[in-house]
């Protein structure tokens, strides 16, 4: 902030003096700080302050210079030279400097000569996020690692810790004739009944993996290593980390959070209702609920989002709003209030160095508080604080997860018969039985008693949202499938509880897609994806996803890396296929994403894989290895469940050798390597599946080497190839590998494909092939989009016999190689609109009817509007007639049948 005028300071020492007598006192003690502060402000005279020397006497000196600090800050706070952020801030800084002085002063009494190492302080509330009161207690968690504690020879290491930690906490909160430095709080450690002052490293980490409770979850929010042994601290909450930022939601957890704010508000009941006497830190609208407001969010999303995480209340509310978690405008308001309701709890912790938070009762203190900070009186504070309280209030209570009962379900068979029928299902019996067998407890996952309440809490959103399904009782019969499946149905109710838009989607995902409800039925947890909005955006690209993932990867080992990758794949490929039966985003927009998604993950497993096999093996100078994609991923046109069609090159002399500890010859090195990049990709771990990759495209086809170099490559290409390969070039696009190498290979397929061809002998050679895929893979029925007369079979084999004939248009994806060929003039128009059509029904029954079966109303009416079409027997004419328009285009290319029978 700028700095005051003269005037400015002379106005805020003087309503110190008038209405703080605590500060009064001190600008008396320290004469020299008041005169320099008054010369060259808050900033300067801060700057002549320094921690006290170990030889000093520390219970003097630190008080002392506590004194000295509380002085000059309130001083520039007052006069407008600081704002609330930095007040904070600094007098955190001074707390941390004060627990490192403390803390070397009880090691320099215990252990002369040694330097202070092997016990960490861990800030928790305001002290962990740099928010500190100004007249504030600390809240920290003390660790010590036996192994490095200095400790003189006879001490047990449990006892040395437990003395120089109780010394610590003396230096810094025992009352004096000069006061305290601090009050240390330490009853945030784990069992503060019966465990020590200071807990052993190990202990503490398996403490919080195992046995925290939720309000621990949040009160490590805003966690550091804020003094003594950092490095100890900082590797402990590395350690914990997974504790504190969970992917997987517990809305348990969640509800008790909110609660605490309840029991709060019913605690200090007398500092609830505005006036004076209120609470500005517990009371309704108050600090804490600001806080807890910015906290549950963080709780929600930042096990997904490593930049939500900010400790400091404003600055994750800030976070939250750039990720759109939050409405800006409500971040923005709550920073305001935030920033003022600190400000007003500073000035009545500076009356008397009291840690309170509720406004005078008595008209002359209030008044006097108001004086303080510049108002004329307390009814004008009043009045200035009065909307900031109601708005907090309001937006507190409009927090994302609803603790306010929603009502329950009759468990009087006759009122609950109605209320089912009430929600549509047209016959309840059966729906009775299965409720009643959830209540009863006849599944597994509802046999404890919190699992049952937890159904009760969802069971009336959940009636409704399945009442609503296209065919209630099927719906209900899957639901129960999926409960069926799971070892504990407490989160996952708990979840549909708070978000009830999850209820609906699920249910939908149960009603329509059968191969999003097996995936759901794998992992339960998919679901929690949904609640972040951005699932529902324009689909990532690769390098979008690479940078999301990023963060969650880091110093990953190999196998958790698989792992990992799966998971996030698994969560977008999800969440995609939920837009589709959402009808949020057209199809071929989604199979695009499908296939970014596959080359985020090939990109990321394939580097992890070559680093991995050069630590055992040694590079192969002057080579690398190079994915080629064929098929729908070089198309980039995926379904939710496609293979990928991939051929594994490597650049450089085949008989080179690797130069690591167990060499190979380069051949073997980069087929063994290959094999390895296929596996982490197709290969079940603990997380699941990602996808199955077919390499039989290569050079000779599975008979044939796994990875050829560029230069076999092109040989092959050009003197053993039949013309369907060439054709299967045509959407053949290099993945991965360096942009030198993805060049070369471009340039090997781009003079490839621009030779001239006979197109007699080409139309011939492509109506062979054809004829003996329809031999072997005869169309399942009259809706296999891909194969049967006019399929998208036929329409590929059309438009690359074209290609090639012509040397034009080689683009690998469909759509925009039948633009350019449209452009011209090389394929009827109608063409175009009838491949859409196909590809866009392919991307939908690949979801909604993936074994071929007949799709369910409902999917059938999502399939048509998908496609552009008002219903499904508009979609079916739609269909026959595009079929028609790709047959008439094929059989006009191709030679007559009998020419091509033998």
């Amino acid at each position: 902030m700028n700095a005051p005028h003269a005037s400015a300071r002379q106005s805020a020492l003087d309503r110190l003096i008038a209405n703080a007598p605590f500060l009064a006192r001190l600008a008396a003690l320290y004469p020299d700080d008041v005169a320099r502060y008054l010369d060259e402000g808050c900033d300067a005279a801060l700057a002549r302050l320094s921690p006290p020397p170990l030889e000093d006497d520390i219970m003097r000196a630190v008080r002392q210079w506590r004194g000295r600090i509380a002085l000059l800050l309130a001083l520039g706070d007052l006069a407008g030279e600081h704002d609330v952020a930095t007040t904070t801030r600094l007098l955190t800084a001074f707390a941390d400097q004060a627990c490192d002085a403390a803390l070397a002063a009880a090691f320099a009494e215990r252990v002369p000569g040694d330097a202070p190492r092997g016990l960490s302080i861990i800030a928790l509330g305001k002290l962990g996020s740099h928010e500190l009161n100004y007249s504030s207690d600390i809240d920290p968690i003390l660790i010590f690692d036996p192994e490095t504690l200095p400790r003189r020879s006879r001490d047990d290491p449990d006892e040395a810790a437990v003395r120089i930690a109780r010394r610590m906490v003396e230096i810094l909160s025992a009352r004096t004739a000069d006061g305290h430095a601090l009050r240390v709080d330490l009853r945030l450690r784990p069992h503060p009944e019966v465990t020590p002052i200071v807990l052993p490293v190990n202990a503490a980490i398996s403490y919080y993996e195992s046995e925290a409770l939720a309000w621990e979850q949040a009160a490590f929010i805003r966690s550091r290593a804020s003094a003594g042994d950092r490095a100890l601290g900082e590797t402990f909450l590395a350690a914990i980390q997974p504790f504190i930022w969970r992917r997987s939601l517990d809305f348990r957890q969640l509800k008790e959070i909110g609660a605490m704010s309840d029991r709060i508000r019913d605690h200090f009941a007398q500092g609830q209702r505005f006036g004076p006497g209120y609470d500005l830190k517990r009371g309704r609208g108050g600090i804490r609920e600001i806080e807890f407001f910015a906290q549950v969010h963080q709780l929600i999303y930042g096990g997904r989002d490593p930049s939500l995480r900010a400790p400091a209340t404003v600055d994750a509310l800030g976070a939250l709003a750039k990720a759109g978690r939050i409405d800006a405008d409500v971040a923005m308001q709550l920073k305001g209030h935030y920033a003022t309701l600190r400000r007003i709890e500073h000035r009545l912790q500076m009356i008397e160095d009291q840690q309170t938070h509720s406004l005078p009762v008595q008209p002359g203190a209030l008044d006097a508080v108001a004086r303080l900070d510049g108002a004329a009186d307390g009814a004008a504070l009043l009045t200035a604080l009065a909307p900031v309280v109601t708005e907090v209030g309001q937006c507190y209570d409009r927090l994302v997860v609803d603790r306010a009962s929603g009502g329950s379900l009759p468990r009087d068979e006759g009122e609950l018969a109605t209320a089912l029928v009430a929600a549509g299902f047209s016959s309840p019996d059966a729906a009775l039985r299965t409720i009643a067998e959830w209540r009863g407890g006849k599944l597994r996952a509802l046999r404890s008693s919190a699992a049952l309440e937890a159904l009760e809490a969802v069971l009336p959103e959940l009636v409704k949202a399945i009442g609503a399904a296209p065919d209630p009782q099927a719906t209900l019969v899957r639901f129960d499938t999926l409960v069926s499946g799971l070892p504990s149905a407490v989160g996952f109710f708990h979840l549909l509880a708070a978000q009830p838009d999850l209820a609906k989607i699920a249910t939908r995902i149960l009603s329509i897609a059968p191969t999003l409800a097996d995936a759901l039925g794998a992992r339960v947890e998919l679901i929690e994806g949904l609640i972040d909005k951005r699932a529902f955006d324009a689909p990532a690209t690769k390098a979008e996803l690479i940078a999301e993932w990023a963060p969650g990867l880091a110093g990953l080992d190999y196998e958790r890396l698989l792992d990992r990758v799966r998971d996030r794949v698994g969560e977008r490929r999800f969440a995609y296929g939920v837009q589709l039966i959402a009808g949020a985003t057209d199809p071929l927009a989604i199979a695009c994403g499908y296939s970014e998604l596959a080359e985020a993950a090939l990109q990321v497993l394939a580097d992890a894989t070559v680093a991995e096999f050069e630590a055992a093996h040694g590079r192969v100078v002057d080579s690398e290895l190079v994915v080629l994609a064929l098929g729908r991923l070089g198309g980039r046109a995926l379904t939710h469940a496609s293979d990928l069609d991939l051929i594994y090159l490597f650049t450089g002399d085949h008989l080179a050798e690797s130069d690591g500890p167990r060499s190979l010859g380069a051949t073997s090195y980069y087929n063994r390597l290959a094999q390895r990049v296929t596996a982490a990709m197709s290969v079940p771990t603990a997380a699941g599946k990602l996808y199955d990759v077919d390499t039989r495209l290569r050079p000779q086809g599975a008979q044939g080497p796994l990875v050829v170099t560029l230069e076999s490559f092109e040989r092959y290409q050009r003197e053993e190839a039949w013309t369907w390969e060439h054709m299967a070039l045509l959407r053949a696009r290099p993945v991965y590998g360096s942009d030198g190498a993805k060049a070369a290979v471009q340039r090997i397929i781009d003079e490839l494909l621009a030779e001239r061809r006979e197109p007699g002998r080409l139309a011939q050679d492509a109506a062979e092939m054809r004829d003996k895929i329809s031999q072997h893979k005869p169309p399942k029925g009259p809706l296999d989009i891909k194969g049967g007369p006019g399929g998208l079979v036929d329409l590929e084999f059309a438009m690359q016999v074209t290609q090639l004939a012509s040397g034009q248009c080689h683009d690998p994806n469909i759509g925009s190689a039948l633009a350019c060929l449209k452009a011209s003039g090389l394929v009827p128009p109608e063409v175009c609109e009838a491949h859409g059509l196909l590809a866009r029904m392919l991307v939908m029954l690949r979801l909604t009817a993936p074994q071929g079966e007949p799709a369910t109303p409902a999917a059938r009416q999502l399939v048509a509007s998908a496609c552009g079409e008002p219903g499904w027997p508009q979609l079916l004419a739609a269909h026959d007639a595009a079929r028609q328009q790709i047959a008439n285009w094929w059989a006009s290319i191709r030679p007559p049948q009998q020419e091509t029978s033998s």
